[in-house]
């Protein structure tokens, strides 16, 4: 694995009490500005593996083992109080309960405060300004009236850009994603794959998207990861995953799509929406690099 590139590569394996085996020896590497998603059926350890990332699978009475290099240190050998601070700070996540997710009691403001004050010693006045931004850039009104609501005085789409604001607010290097639109609309989905796509861009943040939506992933993704049974089977750009397959277990993901589904908003097949010399600067690979040299519509 290339330690000193990537912005997260790593080796895992992990179990439950009742169910061993849940991640087997997975190997994944990801690189910074680059959407990564994560495809799955469900129980074949999508969340397993978030909640791994973060140092978090103990909540569930999970054991991981291996390694998480990320950017060039092993998490799996920090302290607890280390990783108190990273959580929030350089990794951030996103759940796909936004409603859930926010505490009823507490106002908008005040849940993007605590957020903000978990990693960061400032004025009152520097707390405003970082929330104001952060809710411009997620298209959510920077306006004092918004802040003083409650989530059930939200749409769901709303509280769903409030949790993304929380998780970027200061400005991590990797996003976790984990099934964030399965909640959500149609056109709110759209809206939200489009939203990350500029995270992504404009921070040149890491994305891991975890979805069992292969034309969200085929729309928004640099390369797609299918994982089963707890191994990645097999990992490339959108292009070649819908195109051409190699694992069995991806072929048959892939035939089950109704057909004229894998078109992207102007018609074309997913394997010709790509566009060879609209890579920007900041997701372009090194030559030992796997990033693609294509990106889908969405990520342009």
């Amino acid at each position: 694995m290339t330690r000193t590139t990537s912005l997260l590569s790593l080796c895992l394996s992990a179990d439950y009490p009742d169910r061993p085996n849940v991640l087997r020896t997975l190997a994944l590497e990801m690189y910074s500005g680059e959407i990564l998603g994560l495809i799955g059926q469900s129980g074949s350890g999508k969340s397993t593996l978030a909640l791994a990332i973060l140092r978090l699978l103990h909540l569930h009475k999970g054991n991981q083992r291996g390694e998480i290099w990320f950017q060039g240190r092993n998490l799996m050998g920090v302290s607890e109080r280390e990783m108190r601070s990273v959580r929030g700070r350089e990794l951030g996540l996103v759940l796909q309960s936004p409603l859930s997710a926010l505490n009823p009691a507490l106002r908008i403001g005040t849940q993007l405060e605590e957020a903000w004050r978990a990693h960061v010693k400032g004025s009152d006045d520097a707390a405003r300004k970082a929330i104001l931004e952060t809710l411009l850039s997620v298209s959510l009104p920077a306006e004092r009236s918004f802040l003083r609501r409650y989530s059930s005085q939200l749409s769901v789409g709303q509280a769903q850009r409030v949790i993304i604001a929380m998780a970027i607010l200061h400005r991590p290097s990797l996003l976790i994603a984990d099934e964030p639109t399965s909640a959500l609309d149609t056109i709110t989905q759209s809206e939200i794959l489009r939203l990350f796509a500029q995270l992504s861009r404009e921070l040149r943040m890491g994305i891991l998207y975890i979805s069992h939506d292969l034309l969200s992933v085929a729309a928004l993704c640099h390369r797609i990861a299918i994982l089963h049974a707890g191994q990645i089977l097999e990992c490339a750009p959108p292009a070649q995953i819908f195109g051409a397959p190699q694992h069995v277990y991806t072929q048959k993901l892939v035939a089950a799509l109704p057909r004229g589904a894998l078109l992207d908003s102007d018609g074309d097949k997913v394997s010709s929406v790509v566009a060879s010399h609209e890579v920007e600067e900041s997701v372009k690979p090194s030559v030992e690099s796997s990033i693609p040299d294509q990106i889908p519509s969405i990520v342009r």
